[in-house]
């Protein structure tokens, strides 16, 4: 682009291109390994790994792979929360000359036989307790070798011993038998050389398939090459201009197998030589003690984590001063969730933006600098962006004009496994098309007014859920809410808020419907108020509106309203 009016609010030392090493991911992590030997790589629990071991490690596991017929390009898949056997996995997979791809543990079966199948995944590496869904569909699957491990498997005496108690008691334990494909991943880990293998990896050959419903809503793998993971890892390491190397600490709660966590998580912990705190799940009381115990100074989320913390009664017995920075991601972060974070914290937290297709960080908030609230922020290091008109994406639009949020930079995607006409409509001219409604502002301050496909028809107007629940959480009694459009028996769409009342709060529909009268335009009120116990959302916390959506859409059927 001929002008960046963005480059000017770049915090100071965040430069506006990045000189990308000619390396790939996995060759930066073994320069980490050899500079920060003796470094804590791995927090987990009571169970410590430092980069020499973790290195180590993941030579075991390349050559655990070539071990058992493995060629590169070939396919590994991980069905794994957040346990040390995810970086050993994942880089040693990498270092062998394969391409990853990581599976949701809510999948339901044919959700998992559809990603191994499409992925063309020949081994897996999988958590014990999941395994027994993989069995129902192992036939229907080519996999030459799938490791089972556990997380006591990362749990030191007696720690394990009591892990496996407790699952017993509770009924989670699985118990299993080896056969010639599935494998123990700890034992035979084991058995493999540490010695590093050699192996010829291009940068622009693709290393992961990252699954999502993407820009056009059917699942695709986005196919992100070695030197996209490497440039957008290094662009959120440069958006932190005061983090030291080798000095860091990082809470990876948000779960790797979703591209966010994968890369603010665990590969800029890689690039900073900083400790990854892993940790399986989001329980707040956990996170609270993990982060008083480890003191990370850098806590990447989601809104629903942070607000979990502000609000939860203990809060004030934790020591969370330790953390410095944050990006929000994963959807919109309100001002009072933000405040209130900083407020506990001393830290700052800022909203960012992000897509699968793009490694996923594009744009955010300057950490030090000027931040607009409700704003994803400016574009990263070495990234340009745009919006263009909605009707043909070919027309550049004046700052203030809402359009499609286009993107172009290193961190952007190939392309779609299997799905070229996909492809060629999200990827034109060597820019990614988001799906986003945006506008730019004269500063070059980017802020996403909603999904294309969230967005409300109200009588001729265009409603956007975002605005609406703005407002919503400006309400002292409301904890968390989604707003959706729904037909109506005309056939025109009306705008419903789901609602969730902070404990021991009470409210009615028409004084959720009235404190809207107030703050917005009459069409943009909701015309129906449901209240909830909890929304439903992903595991990365984020509110899954499309589910709201369908059972609103399933009611009125039922009801003949459709």
């Amino acid at each position: 682009m001929k002008e960046s009016p963005w480059l000017s609010f770049y915090d100071p030392q965040v430069p506006a291109q990045i000189d990308f090493p000619n390396k790939t991911l996995v060759q930066v992590f073994e320069d980490i390994a050899l500079q920060f030997p003796s470094a804590i790589a791995i927090h987990f629990f009571s169970y410590q790994q430092t980069y020499r071991r973790l290195h180590q490690l993941v030579n075991q596991f390349a050559n655990l792979l070539f071990k058992n017929g493995f060629q590169p390009g070939m396919r590994v898949a991980l069905y794994l929360p957040n346990v040390p056997a995810v970086p050993i996995v994942y880089y040693g997979a990498l270092k062998a000359g394969a391409v990853i791809t990581q599976l949701n543990p809510l999948y339901s079966s044919t959700e998992a036989e559809f990603q191994l199948k499409d992925s063309d995944a020949q081994y897996l590496v999988v958590l014990d307790r999941f395994l027994p869904l993989i069995q129902t569909i192992q036939g229907h699957l080519k996999l030459k070798k799938i490791w089972v491990c556990g997380i006591q498997d990362f749990l030191p005496f007696p720690l394990n011993r009591l892990y496996q108690l407790k699952s017993m008691r509770e009924k989670t334990w699985v118990s299993w038998r080896s056969t010639e494909v599935i494998r123990p991943f700890s034992k035979e880990l084991r058995t493999a050389s540490s010695e590093c293998p050699s192996s010829q990896l291009s940068l622009d050959a693709p290393a992961l398939f990252q699954y999502t419903g993407g820009t056009t809503g059917i699942a695709k793998g986005v196919i992100l090459t070695h030197r996209n993971l490497l440039a957008n890892a290094l662009q959120v390491r440069h958006w932190f201009p005061t983090l030291k190397q080798g000095e860091e600490k990082i809470l990876a709660v948000i779960p790797i197998f979703h591209c966010y966590g994968m890369t603010v998580g665990m590969n800029l912990s890689v690039v900073l030589g900083a400790s990854m705190i892993l940790l399986p799940k989001f329980d707040v009381q956990q996170v609270m003690e993990a982060i008083q115990k480890y003191k990370p100074s850098l806590f990447p989320g989601v809104q629903a984590m942070y607000v979990a913390i502000n609000q939860h009664p203990k809060t004030p017995r934790y020591n969370l001063k330790s953390v410095k920075a944050c990006i929000s991601g994963a959807g919109p972060l309100h001002q009072e969730v933000q405040k209130k974070f900083e407020e506990i914290t001393g830290g700052k937290l800022v909203e960012g933006y992000g897509l699968t297709e793009a490694s996923p960080v594009t744009h955010a908030n300057p950490i030090y600098g000027q931040r607009k609230m409700g704003s994803i922020g400016i574009p990263l290091s070495g990234t340009e962006s745009k919006i263009v008109d909605l009707e043909t994406g070919q027309k550049d639009l004046a700052s203030g004009e809402i359009g499609e949020l286009v993107i172009r930079g290193p961190q952007v995607m190939q392309g779609y496994l299997n799905h070229p006409e996909e492809t060629q409509w999200v990827l034109r001219d060597g820019w990614l098309y988001t799906g986003d409604i945006a506008y730019m502002d004269d500063e070059g301050f980017f802020f996403v007014v909603d999904r294309k496909k969230d967005m409300i028809k109200v009588g001729g107007e265009n409603v956007y859920p975002r605005d609406v629940e703005e407002v919503l959480f400006q309400n002292d009694k409301i904890k968390d809410c989604v707003v959706v459009g729904i037909p109506d028996s005309s056939f025109v769409e009306r705008v419903k808020a789901y609602v969730v009342l902070k404990s021991a709060m009470s409210a009615t529909e028409s004084e959720i419907i009235e404190f809207c009268k107030l703050k917005m335009a009459k069409y943009k009120v909701p015309r129906e108020v449901e209240f909830r116990q909890e929304l439903p959302k992903n595991l990365v916390g984020k509110n899954l509106r499309r589910v709201l959506v369908h059972e609103a859409n399933q009611k009125n059927v039922k009801s003949g309203n459709l």
